[in-house]
């Protein structure tokens, strides 16, 4: 790998020749700017304004402009030169637990090469020093023209170097969070952890850009005179009112996903009788259960009217019986 950077660790009295070397490099696909019409590139030509002619780039230089407008001129030369010990050296100043870096601090990140033989012993001893502290180092060093803040950090059997950014240049999250009191149950995070254990964890070696290789995918048809692949249609969505429905949809989607039962046991606090109620509606059984129990209420109900109207009837019959004979009495 090519050194972007040449310099040394100093870690207290000691030395490290090292090389300073990218780690992490981009797959991301650039793109040419062409003229629409004809498909002919786009190029920017640099001018000098004095000269009005183009100039090559060994005649390009560096300069300061001063509030007045005066260009200040600064020379490579000038900037190695800097009154600094951090222009040609990584000074380590401190180590500290890891967990005292905030993420956010977080920038580009560098692997440190032992730049010849006499670097390879006190290379090893820094990292094996890291190591055994389990602590990382704060350093500070210059690069492309400004002082930066590092960590340095064990990575396998080679030092790496990540470039921090000062603590004022993070911003403080005002005016992020949500506005107000919001109040969050606990059966809330109850299904918000079940969602969390159903989706488990993930190896970050089985992710990949599906963006770029879809773009790879256009720009190959598109080579080959083809019609582009077209875009599947998005999944339908819609505004989930309920936090609680959104949380038990996710985790049931989350288990099909996974080839697992995509049974949820509710957690609204629903009573048994809405349960109930709901069953009723999914299922046929308890509807049948129901209409049974109506068919035989009408026929005890029809029973009884029968019965009714028998006894009625013979009560009329007797009352007919005894007046007729108390009339006959009378006339006798």
């Amino acid at each position: 790998m090519r050194s972007i950077w040449n310099g040394a660790i100093s870690f207290g009295l000691v030395s490290i020749p090292i090389k300073l070397v990218n780690a992490t490099e981009s797959h991301s696909i650039s793109f040419r700017q062409v003229h629409t019409e004809d498909n002919g590139r786009i190029r920017y030509r640099k001018f000098c304004e004095l000269e009005d002619r183009e100039v090559t780039q060994s005649e390009i230089g560096k300069g300061y402009e001063d509030a007045d407008g005066t260009i200040v001129p600064i020379t490579d030369d000038d900037l190695s030169h800097l009154p600094i010990p951090t222009a040609r050296t990584i000074e380590i100043v401190a180590f500290v637990p890891a967990d005292r870096i905030d993420p956010l601090q977080m920038d580009a990140a560098y692997y440190l090469a032992a730049s010849g033989a006499p670097a390879a012993k006190p290379y090893t001893l820094l990292r094996e020093a890291l190591k055994r502290s389990h602590k990382v180092a704060i350093a500070k060093y210059a690069l492309r023209g400004r002082e930066r803040l590092g960590m340095l950090r064990v990575v396998g059997d080679a030092i790496a170097m990540h470039g921090l950014l000062w603590p004022d240049e993070v911003r403080a999250p005002e005016g992020v969070a949500p506005d107000g009191d919001v109040s969050v149950r606990d059966k809330e995070l109850d299904l918000a952890d079940a969602l969390m254990d159903t989706l488990g964890e993930v190896d970050l070696e089985d992710l990949h850009d599906e963006y770029r290789e879809a773009l790879e995918e256009v720009i190959a048809a598109k080579a080959a005179g083809e019609t582009p692949p077209e875009s599947p249609e998005p999944a339908p969505g819609g505004k989930v009112l309920d936090l609680m429905a959104a949380l038990e949809k996710s985790v049931r989607a989350a288990k099909e996903s996974r080839g697992e039962e995509a049974e949820v046991t509710p957690l609204t606090g629903e009573k048994p009788a809405s349960r109930a109620k709901r069953t009723t509606a999914a299922g046929k059984t308890p509807a049948k259960k129901t209409a049974s129990k109506s068919a035989a209420a009408s026929k005890s109900a029809d029973a009884k009217k029968t019965t009714a109207k028998k006894t009625t009837s013979k009560s009329a019959t007797a009352k007919k019986t005894t007046a007729k004979k108390t009339t006959r009495k009378r006339s006798a």
